[in-house]
């Protein structure tokens, strides 16, 4: 946790869009998304509060940190934050490349070097698929407007371009349909 290297490079992230500002919503978002993606302790400037991973200690802090497994067994750091702009909350589960390249070295220098594009989904799409459970699991109990998966998504991405960089998933009558990213 306290390793900088951890924590460089960006981050590839889980970005739940979730509707009108509700601090109720945020709060069971926050809660779900942390027990969902099975995030371990809770750090915030060092301390930690993991009996307060809640909307309150989110708007306190602005950031969380915590560690999670990943589908391939490896453990590594993580963060989370919201954020509220015009009247929508926004919730974000992130993992830095810093420290998933040190769990899978294909990550290479991942999105600046030869290890990006087309390529890169031999790593991201397993990823992104258990980022979509994720965000499923946290729409069951928060309906979500749009999720998107992949590195510092822009929320405003092209949901329907057939080039996309990011994952996207839109509700459905089934729950959430995911779009995968295919660049």
């Amino acid at each position: 946790m306290n390793d900088g290297e951890n924590w460089t490079g960006g981050f590839y992230e889980l970005y739940l869009i979730l509707g009108p500002a509700n601090d109720d919503n945020l709060d069971r978002a926050v809660r779900t998304l942390w027990r969902a993606a099975g995030v371990d302790g809770c750090r915030v400037a060092g301390v930690d509060v993991s009996g307060l991973v809640d909307v309150a200690a989110l708007l306190e802090h602005g950031h969380l940190r915590g560690t999670l497994t990943l589908p391939s067994g490896d453990r590594v750091v993580c963060g989370g934050y919201s954020s509220r702009y015009e009247d929508i909350d926004s919730l974000g589960l992130y993992l830095p490349l810093g420290a998933l390249v040190r769990v899978d070295r294909g990550i290479g220098g991942y999105p600046f070097d030869e290890h990006s594009g087309v390529g890169s989904l031999s790593w991201r799409s397993p990823l992104d698929r258990w980022l979509a459970d994720v965000a499923a699991v946290v729409h069951g109990g928060v309906p979500l407007q749009r999720a998107l998966i992949g590195f510092e998504v822009d929320e405003d991405a092209d949901i329907t371009a057939d080039r996309r960089y990011a994952a996207v998933l839109v509700p459905s009558p089934e729950g959430l349909d995911y779009r995968p990213a295919t660049a």
